[in-house]
Formats: structure tokens, C-alpha cells, sequence
């Protein structure tokens, strides 16, 4: 494998030098797939090294990883684009999907000669950085195919717990799911773990995180997808930490390619 550590993108959409890792195959054809990953910064936690070390050893297909990592201003440039949550987090989501869209995924394409193609364009993420490639593959299915969403933060909500929230009304990514349509040749990979939390506000026995997960399944096939685009992996005593993603990445690449 060629591995590439902390290098440097000036975006103007988010008016911050942004650093990224990448990780290709020792033969790297053109027009590769492509996997960008939210916070790229932890890539040590995640021991992708090993991971894709193995998943090469078993003859998979090559594939161009990159982490791009965030800063302090993750609680904001995290999020739904267009819609900030009730504590006003998630004001620079649009910048970042516009940064993601408009700037880093041409400037990969035309670096490292990445395939054009949305079927060959991928995005995963890790609880809000989950939720954040989550909404922006869903909102540019023109640049993404396959999106895998790691404890996901479906939680991201406008009201408080104590001010009225609603379930069905005030989960963002929800919403926006049920407020959109059918992308043909999208596909996603929804993964949770038993003990993410132990949380369970409308006391039903199963945790926020599944519960929220679960419910944007729901939302999806209310709009079209069908079990075969739509992946849920439920990990007994999973957490909600880098030990877990860990260990359900192999299962993911799999999945993805």
C-alpha cells in the first residue's frame, strides 16, 4: 500500500487549511473508487493500516481511502446542511458539504485520477461525523453512490427533550428523508451497537441510537429503498468507540466493494 500522511488542502468554503491521510493499493490503475472518511483525524484509533493491509491480503479490490480530518470546529461543520439543531450547532454544515462537493471531490479526481463515477464514489463517517456523510451523500446522489454511517448521530434534533420534542417531527436527518425521494443506485450500511448508550427517552426498551437508527431506515424505504439497498449491522455489546468500529470496518469494506 502507499500511505500518505497530513496533507494540506486550503479550502475557501470553509476558509481553513484542511488535512487529510490517504491510503491507495501498491498498484493504483486509474479510475479508482473512491472513500472519503469524516474524521480522518482518528485514523490511528481506527487501525485502518491493518485493516486494509488485511483486506488486501484477501485479494480486495483496490480502492483510494481518505480521512480527511476535522478541527474545533467539528460540532459545526458536522451536521444537516441547511438546518442547524436546537443548540445552533451545525452552522458551517453547508460549508462543508459545499467544501466536499464542490472542492475536495474534484480536487481528488483530478489528483490521484479517482473514477468520475458516482457508483465509484463513497462516504462513511462515525457518530456525527456519520450523520454528516450520511446527509451529504444523500443530498448529492449525482456524486455518491454508497454511504456507511458508524453509530450515527440520527439524535441531531430542533427541540430540546424538554421543550415538546416529537420524534416524528423533530429528528433533522428524519425529516429531511421524509421530505425527499428515491435516489436510484444509492445504497446504505447503517451500523449500531447494543451499548452505544444506555439512553431511552420514550422508554421502550431499545436505545436512542437503534431507535433513531432504525426509525431513518424506516423513513427510507418510505420513500423507495428496498432491503437490498439498505444494510443494518447490530453489533451485541458494541460501543460507541473506535474498538467497535474497529472491528465491524472489515465487515463494511466487504459490503462496499
Amino acid at each position: 500500500m502507499h500511505i500518505f500522511r497530513d496533507i494540506e488542502f486550503q479550502s475557501k468554503q470553509l476558509k481553513r487549511e484542511v488535512i487529510f491521510d490517504i491510503i491507495g493499493p501498491s498498484k493504483s490503475p486509474d479510475n479508482l473508487p473512491l472513500l472519503l472518511m469524516n474524521d480522518g483525524q482518528d485514523f490511528d484509533q481506527l487501525e485502518i493500516i491493518k485493516i486494509l493491509d488485511a483486506y488486501y491480503k484477501k485479494g480486495g479490490k483496490p480502492f483510494l481511502f481518505v480521512g480527511i480530518h476535522c478541527n474545533a470546529n467539528r460540532m459545526q461543520e458536522y451536521g444537516t446542511a441547511g438546518y442547524i439543531d436546537y443548540k445552533k450547532r451545525g452552522s458551517l454544515a453547508t460549508a462543508y458539504s459545499n467544501f466536499i462537493c464542490q472542492e475536495f471531490v474534484p480536487h481528488i479526481q483530478n489528483l490521484y485520477q479517482t473514477s468520475p463515477l458516482a457508483a465509484d464514489n463513497h462516504f462513511c463517517g462515525f457518530s456525527l461525523g456519520g450523520l454528516s456523510a450520511f446527509d451529504i451523500a444523500f443530498d448529492n446522489p449525482h456524486l455518491f453512490s454508497k454511504v456507511g454511517v458508524f453509530s450515527g448521530s440520527f439524535w441531531w434534533r430542533d427541540k430540546d427533550y424538554n421543550a415538546g420534542f416529537v420524534e416524528d417531527n423533530d429528528r433533522i436527518m428524519h425529516k429531511k428523508v421524509k421530505n425527499g425521494s428515491y435516489k436510484k443506485g444509492m445504497e446504505f450500511w447503517l451500523q449500531c451497537g447494543t451499548d452505544d448508550e444506555k439512553a431511552d427517552r420514550n422508554k421502550n426498551g431499545i436505545i436512542d441510537s437503534i431507535d433513531d437508527t432504525q426509525d431513518i431506515i424506516k423513513e427510507l424505504k418510505n420513500i423507495g429503498f428496498s432491503d437490498r439497498e439498505i444494510t443494518y449491522v447490530e453489533i451485541q455489546k458494541g460501543q460507541h468507540n473506535f474498538g467497535t468500529w474497529s472491528k465491524a470496518f472489515p465487515q463494511f469494506l466487504d459490503w462496499l466493494l
